[in-house]
């Protein structure tokens, strides 16, 4: 499993996030996304710990929470969508029948 954190501030860094989570159970994974243009965090990033019940007590506890001047969003990620589902492909606007 793996949590989402959002609403983070663009000064986080992935050892700032190991430390605030490890206090809940062993860190495994940290990822902090970044804009391709700017490399500048995207406000968001994915933690994995090595225990479910320590990941499920890290989302109660720091949801909400104020972090870094902001309250964080914490909860179970979701899996990643594939592309190609869904949404309109090709066209010029909508057509009359």
């Amino acid at each position: 499993m793996s949590i989402y954190v959002g609403n983070l501030s663009y000064d986080v860094t992935q050892e700032d996030l190991t430390s605030v989570f490890a206090e809940y159970g062993n860190v495994s994974r940290v990822s902090v996304p970044t804009d391709r243009e700017t490399g500048r965090p995207r406000g968001f990033a994915f933690v994995e710990m090595e225990s479910e019940d320590n990941e499920a007590t890290a989302i109660e506890t720091l949801d909400g929470a104020e972090w870094m001047g902001r309250d964080l969003k914490v909860n179970k990620a979701r899996p990643r969508e594939q592309n190609g589902g869904g949404g309109r492909s090709g066209g010029y606007g909508r057509r009359a029948f």
